[in-house]
């Protein structure tokens, strides 16, 4: 086999694989719009609100929050997932963030 031969047959795999993907996706999309119209119910967006947020006492770096916080309709773990990212993207440390409440708020 030549190095033009072995080209040609790389691009038509590479070719077939694409379309297999493709079918692949379109068919998940399509479960999934069956799998809606079956339950007959449509995918609510969800919001969430976080209150309270205060910094608290930039001079104490080695102080860690020991007060308490309400959970709304809300596990354990999402509400650790929002407390790191509100504490990502203000630069605030985790430690330095006193969080009063967390409430899950539902668009209907």
């Amino acid at each position: 086999m030549t190095v033009t031969e072995s080209i040609w047959v790389a691009l038509v795999i590479f070719a077939g694989v694409f379309l297999v993907l493709l079918s692949l996706s379109f068919l998940i999309r399509l479960f999934s719009l069956g799998i809606q119209s079956f339950s007959g119910r449509k995918p609510r967006a969800m919001t969430f609100e976080t209150t309270d947020v205060i910094e608290s006492h930039p001079g104490k770096k080695d102080d860690y929050s020991s007060g308490h916080m309400v959970l709304k309709d809300v596990d354990e773990p999402l509400a650790a997932m929002i407390i790191a990212i509100i504490s990502d993207e203000s630069g605030i440390p985790m430690s330095e963030l006193q969080v009063k409440s967390i409430k899950l708020l539902r668009q209907e």
